[in-house]
């Protein structure tokens, strides 16, 4: 599902406009991200967790000459941990959800 498919199922489930369901999800991005910016955490239960995590720098290999060794610096990552609710209904009935083709 892309950003505009996304944007017709919240105006079809909240009885919104596709214009205020897309400013609505462009208002809850633009929160998310300056809250990982600010290094917080965004919890919505049952649903999961938005937050960053650090990485280290380290050593690395150049994908071009296996052989060259190249530094990676420590960088911020962000990350999201899909809560118990979210989890639950992937996983229907202890069974994993398969993709329809």
């Amino acid at each position: 599902m892309n950003k505009s498919e996304l944007v017709s199922k919240m105006a079809e489930k909240s009885g919104l406009t596709k214009k205020d369901s897309e400013l609505a999800l462009n208002a809850f991005m633009a929160s998310v991200e300056e809250a990982l910016v600010k290094q917080e955490k965004v919890q919505l239960v049952g649903f999961g967790t938005f937050e960053t995590r650090e990485r280290a720098a380290r050593e690395g290999r150049n994908p071009r000459d296996p052989k060259v060794k190249i530094k990676i610096p420590a960088s911020k990552a962000p990350v999201f941990k899909a809560g118990k609710g979210l989890k639950e209904k992937v996983n229907v009935n202890g069974k994993k959800a398969t993709k329809k083709k």
